[in-house]
């Protein structure tokens, strides 16, 4: 079992910057590809960013140069380092453990992200 905190959300003006944080524990987190998704109420849920073990990084088109993520594997956190933010960027954002092993997923509650004046 794997089990994912999300925490930093909050209300920013547009133009703002925000950091998400994800602390990540249980069995063979280290060998998971973390990442963050977001979902907007009555629409999927998108991929956000994702970060393997190694540091090889993938982003959505729609955050690249804007939205960096990375990890620290020593304490099983990933971060999300959200620059640049639009009213479009509001949304509830998920932290996601893939587990390379048996292609399990798992997610944390997620935490609301408002961008607003």
């Amino acid at each position: 079992q794997v089990q994912l905190v999300e925490s930093g959300g909050g209300l920013v003006q547009p133009g703002g910057s925000l950091r998400l944080s994800c602390a990540a524990s249980g069995r063979l987190v280290r060998i998971s590809v973390l990442g963050w998704y977001r979902q907007v109420p009555g629409k999927q849920r998108d991929l956000v960013a994702t970060i393997t073990s190694g540091g090889t990084t993938n982003y959505a088109d729609f955050v690249k140069g804007r939205f960096t993520i990375s990890r620290d594997n020593a304490d099983n956190t990933v971060f999300l380092q959200m620059s640049s933010l639009t009213p479009e960027d509001t949304a509830v954002y998920y932290c996601n453990a893939h587990r390379i092993l048996d292609g399990m997923d798992y997610w944390g509650k997620g935490t609301l992200v408002t961008v607003s004046q």
